[in-house]
């Protein structure tokens, strides 16, 4: 049993030397980070993206918007119920998708 303890402790006794300095280089290689304060560098980039997909949305709503008014004054026209049921329902999704970017921007967005 007194062997195994000395083997133990020569072991013990070869590692602890090698991971104090390990540790103390760690604590004695910090360098301090100068971060910028102004983030605007980094979001930037993602602001323009969403301006553009919301603007891209929008325009998109403009069409839909368009076309399904023009197909509902001809189901109107033609006494067609079921598509102006549909162009009505139309309308509503372009009026939605053309006024994303003020609802947006009223949530604060």
């Amino acid at each position: 049993m007194k062997r195994k303890m000395n083997q133990l402790v020569k072991r013990v006794g070869s590692v602890v030397p090698a991971m104090s300095g390990a540790f103390f280089m760690l604590a004695a290689n910090t360098s301090m980070v100068m971060a910028a304060t102004d983030t605007s560098s980094v979001t930037k980039p993602l602001d323009n993206l969403k301006t553009l997909v919301i603007a891209i949305i929008g325009a998109i709503g403009v069409i839909i918007l368009a076309k399904n008014v023009m197909e509902f004054a001809q189901a109107y026209q033609q006494q067609d119920s079921s598509t102006m049921n549909s162009a009505l329902k139309g309308i509503v999704a372009g009026v939605m998708m053309a006024g994303i970017s003020s609802v947006l921007a009223i949530l604060g967005f």
